[in-house]
């Protein structure tokens, strides 16, 4: 009997390992995913949207022109599509800052009509500590000093990468606009004016110079010029270690200098200046740093 009992036992359970519960094994957590660092286009993006929170129903609007700019009229169109603000007019700085305006729906007007600009937003080519600027690398220095210089606020819109310790410590080009009747004659009273300061060279603006990502180069002299919406010229000055010296002063000198229109720097303009750092953002007044987020 003992023999058959166990016998029958075997016979009842074939596989007794599975009278112990299955005990399911989590799949080993995913590594974290890497954080991008957002991209320099999309802090520019973040910059504008913040400051076109300071617009409001039945302003008179500067429009500045360029890549970050344009985030800022693409958000005023799209707020005045959805009805969000009404009664809006812009000012453009350029023909290309009207034609991305008026396809975004803004509303034009001119400085004839509305001398007093209650707000304009445009960005800078560099931003020294006393919120002094470099602007006109895209061309269109003549018309944004006209528009911001006859606003009641002027806020900049920037990435970390226009901040610099003085103006032209970039290396980049420092335009200034020029009238094409004997323009060799301008470019050398702008040299004479800049003799013996270390590192510093100029050119003749072409066609096919970026302004933006240039130094300067010696193959210029056959190249068409390029030619500003005023059908100007622009002569690019280039400082090796930035402007030193009292830049009202170097202001006034180049402005004496017949020929000369008008210079990119743009020198006690900005109301503040909103920097889009990796961390958040940061507005800057006149009185320092007024916040972070």
């Amino acid at each position: 009997m003992r023999a058959a009992c166990s016998h029958n036992l075997d016979m009842a359970i074939p596989l007794p390992h599975l009278l112990h519960p299955m005990v399911a094994v989590a799949p080993a957590p995913a590594p974290p995913s890497p954080v991008t660092a957002p991209s320099q286009d999309e802090l520019k993006r973040v910059a504008a949207h913040r400051a076109v929170e300071q617009v409001e129903s039945g302003m008179v609007l500067g429009l500045g022109t360029g890549s970050t700019a344009a985030h800022a009229l693409d958000r005023i169109g799209d707020l005045i599509l959805r009805g969000e603000l009404r009664d809006i007019v812009g000012i453009p700085t350029s023909e290309w800052a009207a034609a991305r305006a008026a396809s975004a729906g803004i509303p034009l007007t001119d400085l004839n009509a509305h001398p007093v600009i209650d707000l304009s937003i445009d960005g800078a080519d560099e931003v020294d500590p006393a919120l002094n600027l470099v602007k006109g690398r895209g061309g269109s220095l003549l018309r944004e000093k006209m528009v911001e210089g006859a606003s009641r606020r002027f806020v900049v819109i920037v990435d970390e990468s226009k901040l610099v310790p003085r103006l032209g410590a970039s290396g980049l080009a420092v335009p200034v606009e020029v009238i094409p009747f004997g323009w060799p004659l301008t470019l050398r009273r702008l040299q004479n004016l800049f003799d013996g300061v270390p590192g510093f060279n100029l050119k003749l603006r072409t066609a096919a110079t970026n302004a933006k990502a240039s130094t300067f180069c010696e193959n210029w002299s056959d190249l068409e010029p390029f030619v500003t919406d005023n059908k100007n010229y622009i002569v690019d000055l280039f400082f090796e270690n930035g402007i030193h010296g009292d830049l009202n002063r170097i202001s006034d000198e180049i402005l004496r200098i017949t020929g000369v229109v008008e210079h990119g720097m743009f020198l006690g303009l900005a109301s503040s200046v909103i920097v889009a750092q990796k961390e958040g953002i940061v507005v800057i007044n006149k009185e320092g740093i007024s916040n972070g987020i």
